[in-house]
């Protein structure tokens, strides 16, 4: 059983027990990304929109580090604080996809770590 460990400079470190994304079997499992900055500064503070774009850049570093790209992500969870950010969400989420339509749930949560107002995990195909 080969599992890779991802890794990469171009989004935050992780702060606890885990990978940025582990690889198997032609799939890439993204770990759950908030908008903390790759040199680790914290957003939490700045506007939801700011904070989504960070969260996707993040999620998209990951991506292509783990030797796959935006147009071959099979699935999107995206958690955030107050379904009322569902449609600058999904403005922000269209910028930075194009043309590309993975399959994508939106869940509203009560509260995310650090006060952050979104997190976004993933799975793509290599």
């Amino acid at each position: 059983m080969d599992i890779e460990r991802i890794a990469t400079t171009d989004a935050p470190t992780p702060a606890g027990h885990y990978s940025q994304a582990t690889a198997h079997n032609g799939l890439l499992y993204v770990a759950g990304q908030i908008p903390v900055r790759p040199d680790g500064v914290h957003t939490f503070d700045e506007p939801f929109e700011a904070q989504a774009r960070q969260a996707l850049a993040n999620l998209l570093a990951i991506v292509r580090a783990g030797g796959s790209a935006p147009e071959r992500l099979l699935k999107v969870n995206v958690y955030i604080v107050d379904i009322a950010h569902w449609p600058a969400f999904n403005r922000v989420y269209a910028e930075a996809f194009g043309d590309a339509r993975p399959a994508r749930a939106v869940i509203p949560v009560p509260e995310l770590h650090h006060g952050y107002l979104v997190e976004i995990d993933a799975i793509a195909a290599r």
